[in-house]
């Protein structure tokens, strides 16, 4: 029955909404009429997130989840364009008045994680990631992200034809990386098949279920929000030798860790980390097969994050040669190779000024929050490189649950306040009819 009523006042309700912008000088979507469109589509994006939730993908395999999001943009009226690297859904909403065009963002793709939230619709799917089989859960938040979006798109389709410009709406693949290191994937690839060519938008926006703010809050900053990402594999080789003859070969474990150390040495002793964050961390170390054989090889990966395009570089050249001198003083050899996964997210500044009293109407003044750089990463920098770009937080973290000791993005434990879907689609509603009508 709720499901029902929200529907039934749901054609009023955006009426309401959008008529400001047929008024001479009005500059922003009244806040009132857009939590009341956000509420009428919530049932929907709820039962959205569950069902993807449940059924996750991992990157460049997403294709129940595109399809779930084309089929829902078609019975929107709307026209996707599928299959954009290798899984995306792009459709393009256009409005019955002139106006600018704007891009909206959600990422599609699933970690490979075990889930372990214990909620009715968790994840039971398991796959293969890089040769390893593993569970895989929406451990990041995507799940919501699409369903926001899909949200979002509802309410401006349902009166498309008093809406001013035009609206694309991008799902996007493979955000969490490729399959294999190295490869073109997700935000660049998609811009390399063109998804900009034909639709350059004036502007790009996009949100993130953030763990590390309560529910209610969004969370932004001008300039730059999200570091860059590398990934960087170590391949250190010594000699084979027996495990109790050690100076018969040349150990490239001790190696792989005196260089592992050293990094730490070099990010806490010949960076200027007062300046601008640098985090460079190992994930895996991988070497030999049994108790007593040192083995040939040695071999580390991990992320390097970084704000700045100089320090990065430099970071990398120190790295790469502590990594040869360990090496040669061991009588090893190493190897370091760099994979580019996301440049650093920044925040176009005057998109930012003009946005953020949108959010305030959205949330209200004291819930948007004055984001720090945080070292996690997104490649929506890909978008904001080619167009002007604002990125933000939407709080996930449920009341009386203290956020800085809340399971963070990536947990198999992170558990999501379904109250964060409203306010993420009601702040990007606010944000995408103020920019469309002139306001912010």
């Amino acid at each position: 029955m709720r499901h029902a009523l929200h529907l039934a006042i749901f054609p009023a309700v955006l009426a309401a909404l959008l008529a400001p912008a047929a008024h001479a000088g009005a500059s922003a979507t009244d806040a009132t009429d857009v939590v009341a469109a956000a509420k009428a589509v919530q049932p929907q994006v709820v039962a959205w997130r569950r069902d993807l939730h449940q059924h996750p993908e991992l990157g460049n395999q997403e294709v129940r989840t595109a399809k779930v999001i084309a089929d829902q943009l078609r019975k929107l009226g709307l026209q996707p364009r599928t299959g954009i690297a290798h899984t995306g859904v792009v459709a393009v909403l256009k409005g019955g008045r002139p106006g600018p065009r704007i891009a909206i963002r959600a990422d599609m793709d699933a970690l490979p994680v075990i889930e372990q939230t214990g909620l009715p619709f968790a994840s039971k799917v398991t796959s293969q990631y890089r040769g390893q089989p593993v569970g895989v859960m929406h451990a990041c938040g995507h799940d919501a992200h699409v369903a926001i979006l899909l949200g979002v798109a509802t309410a401006l389709a349902a009166h498309k034809q008093d809406l001013p410009g035009e609206v694309m709406f991008v799902f996007q693949p493979a955000e969490e990386g490729p399959p294999n290191p190295g490869e073109t994937f997700g935000a660049k690839l998609m811009l390399d098949e063109g998804v900009f060519r034909d639709f350059k938008p004036d502007a790009v926006f996009g949100l993130h279920v953030w763990a590390g703010l309560p529910v209610g809050q969004v969370g932004v900053r001008s300039g730059p929000m999200l570091a860059a990402a590398d990934e960087w594999s170590l391949t250190v080789n010594g000699k084979q030798t027996h495990g109790s003859r050690p100076w018969d070969g040349v150990d490239p474990i001790t190696v792989a860790a005196q260089i592992l150390l050293g990094t730490q040495s070099l990010i806490a002793r010949q960076v200027n980390i007062a300046a601008t964050p640098v985090v460079l961390t190992a994930g895996q170390f991988n070497a030999g097969v049994r108790f007593n054989i040192i083995p040939d090889e040695a071999r580390v990966v991990g992320t390097l994050r970084t704000f700045d395009t100089k320090v990065r570089e430099d970071v990398i050249t120190r790295f790469r040669r502590t990594a040869e001198d360990f090496a040669h003083a061991s009588g090893a050899t190493a190897k370091l190779d760099v994979a580019a996964n996301a440049p650093a997210t920044i925040n176009d500044p005057a998109l930012t000024t003009r946005v953020r009293p949108s959010l305030q109407r959205a949330v209200g003044a004291d819930n948007v929050v004055e984001m720090p750089m945080v070292t996690v990463a997104e490649d929506f920098a890909q978008f904001a490189n080619t167009v002007p770009g604002l990125y933000f937080f939407v709080g996930s973290t449920s009341p009386g649950i203290d956020p800085a000791h809340a399971p963070i993005n990536h947990s198999p434990q992170f558990m999501l306040d379904e109250q964060s879907l409203d306010v993420g689609t009601r702040a990007m509603l606010q944000v995408a009819l103020d920019y469309l009508h002139g306001g912010g």
